[in-house]
């Protein structure tokens, strides 16, 4: 048996089962974590997500920013748009209920295996502990029918920038939210710049990547991460695994291989 951390699928559901043929995949044993993002901007979010469910027994998944915004469009929230027209296929699926509630029955965070799996990081003045803590209350009102309304309504907006224990109810939810499913950058006390995309070169003053601080409290843990695909898979930094390779914009899709750290890619231009 093996398992297999996938970066960012978005939809790309041939690249997906050309990695998953390249690694020689076997469903009736292996098992596939997902680093979040696997719907939006590719060409087949909704075959992906049937794809995925169809084998859920085999996977463990978090949720990233682009999994959120299809839930809050599913919960009519927010207006289908123009640059949401590859997820109508999603919502106007037959068993669009069944895929979006697996779906929202996902974590933010994963810890076991010796690994830990987030879709975009843990900040710097998180430890393990407390980052589990608190993803887990995000999960708890998105499985909790009146509160998950409230709180995808909510969950879009870059303030509060900075986390600080005495937040409480929808801000703090989406300031949680925020950390796991949208950091890049942010400071040494954690105020988050959810504005710049490009990657690490575009750090400035004292903002860096999250990974990056001397003082981080998780240095210590293993952490899978999608969501930088201007990283290209380097993260440059001792147990930091970076797994989004951009196969959306025509890059790769990586896979990296648990027991042995070992890393696959299936060409996304094809």
């Amino acid at each position: 048996m093996a398992t297999y951390a996938i970066g960012d699928i978005q939809g790309c559901l041939e690249p997906l089962q050309r990695l998953l043929l390249k690694i020689h995949f076997r469903s009736d044993r292996d098992k596939l974590w997902l680093a979040g993002d696997m719907v939006s901007r590719g060409p087949d979010s909704l075959g992906t997500l049937r794809f995925l469910y169809q084998h859920r027994s085999q996977i463990t998944a978090v949720l990233g920013n682009h999994d959120l915004h299809l839930l809050a469009l599913a919960k009519g929230i927010r207006p289908l748009t123009e640059r949401d027209c590859d997820l109508a296929p999603v919502l106007r699926a037959k068993d669009a209920d069944q895929l979006l509630d697996w779906l929202q029955s996902l974590p933010l965070i994963v810890h076991k295996c010796g690994f830990t799996m987030v879709h975009a990081g843990i900040p710097p003045i998180w430890s393990l502990h407390k980052a589990l803590k608190l993803a887990r209350e995000v999960h708890l009102a998105l499985i909790e029918p009146n509160r998950a309304k409230a709180f995808l309504r909510a969950m879009y907006g870059n303030e509060p920038r900075c986390w600080h224990d005495q937040l409480m109810g929808l801000e703090r939810l989406r300031t949680i939210a925020n950390y796991f499913t949208r950091m890049r950058f942010c400071t040494a006390a954690g105020t988050l710049d959810l504005v710049t995309k490009q990657g690490p070169l575009a750090a400035h003053r004292e903002y860096k990547p999250w990974y990056s601080h001397s003082n981080r409290k998780t240095k210590d843990e293993k952490i899978i991460f999608g969501h930088w695909a201007a990283l290209e898979g380097q993260a440059n930094t001792r147990n930091i695994y970076a797994l989004d390779t951009g196969c959306v914009w025509g890059a790769y899709l990586t896979a990296m291989r648990l027991e042995d750290e070992t890393f696959f890619c299936a060409d996304c231009s094809e």
